[in-house]
């Protein structure tokens, strides 16, 4: 299935991260998952919460630079290989997996071109 996920480009310093969860704590917004990457001085964050709207909406308001994106999101059997499996779909198409990441259990994010 698509959903929605929210990448934040947030300055690398203590205390940073956690703003930006708590201003979407204060609108409603829960973490589903997240994935933080660093790039130096600055990281990209992404999020998939309950309430895509309001994250966005908090998070621009608070100054931070935020995009919503369309992701795939696949909930995989919780059995040995299935990753794996999952991924060879990907590859046979011929698809370009970007990044991915885990979610709660066995739902994992793809970003795909």
């Amino acid at each position: 299935m698509s959903i929605s996920q929210i990448s934040v480009f947030i300055e690398s310093k203590p205390g940073m991260l956690k703003e930006a969860l708590d201003v979407m704590a204060a609108a409603g917004a829960n973490i589903r998952g997240y994935s933080a990457s660093d790039t130096g001085d600055f990281g990209i964050v992404r999020f998939v919460v309950d309430n895509t709207d309001a994250g966005l909406t908090a998070l621009t308001d608070a100054g931070f630079a935020a995009k919503v994106k369309p992701v795939i999101c696949v909930h995989l059997k919780d059995d040995p290989g299935e990753l794996s499996r999952a991924l060879g779909v990907v590859a046979r198409a011929g698809i370009n997996l970007e990044y991915s990441y885990s979610l709660v259990g066995t739902y994992i994010c793809l970003q795909v071109k």
